[in-house]
C-alpha cells in the first residue's frame, strides 16, 4: 500500500501521482557498458595473466554498476510525489522514511528545469518554493509539467 493512501484526509482528492523517470538508471547503464567494453577488450590482450586481471577489473566495474542500479531501483521505488487538492506530499525511503508536506495555498512558485534531452524524454527537475521554505529539488521526475500544472491549479 502506498504511503500517501494512508495519510489522505477525508474528502481529499488526489490530482496527480508523480514518480522518478526511468532515465535515473542511465549512469548505472553507462557503467555496465564500460564493463562490457573492458571485458571485450580483454580478449585482445595477448598475455593470459594480464587478460585475467583485465577480466577481473571488468567484473569489478560490472559489480559497481549493478550495485548502483540496485540503489537507484530502491530510490525510485521508495519515492512518492503526490499532489492533492490540498497539499503536496513528498516521501522517500523504504527502510527509513523522510516525508515532507506543503499546503498548496502556501506554495509561491513551482519551477521546472529541463534540458534538451529532458524535454525530448519528458523528465526534469521540479523546484517547489513555499512561504518561508520549500522542498529540496525533485530531480529526475517523470512528466514534470503535469506535476507543475496539478500544483498551480489550486
Amino acid at each position: 500500500m502506498a504511503y500517501y493512501t494512508r495519510v489522505l484526509q477525508p474528502d481529499e482528492q488526489v490530482r496527480v501521482v508523480g514518480r522518478l523517470h526511468w532515465m535515473v538508471y542511465v549512469p548505472s547503464w553507462l557503467i555496465l557498458i564500460v564493463a562490457a567494453g573492458v571485458l571485450i577488450g580483454s580478449f585482445w590482450v595477448q598475455d593470459t595473466q594480464m587478460q585475467a586481471w583485465v577480466q577481473i577489473g571488468a567484473g569489478i566495474i560490472a559489480v559497481i554498476g549493478l550495485l548502483w542500479m540496485l540503489g537507484i531501483a530502491f530510490r525510485r521505488h521508495g519515492t512518492e510525489i503526490v499532489v492533492t487538492d490540498r497539499r503536496v506530499i513528498y516521501k522517500r525511503g523504504i527502510v527509513s522514511r523522510y516525508t515532507a508536506e506543503m499546503n498548496v495555498s502556501k506554495i509561491e512558485t513551482v519551477d521546472v528545469i529541463q534540458g534538451f534531452w529532458a524535454r525530448m524524454l519528458n523528465y526534469g527537475t521540479v523546484v517547489i518554493r513555499g512561504t518561508g521554505s520549500g522542498f529540496e529539488p525533485l530531480v529526475g521526475v517523470g512528466d514534470p509539467l503535469a506535476l507543475r500544472n496539478a500544483i498551480t491549479v489550486g
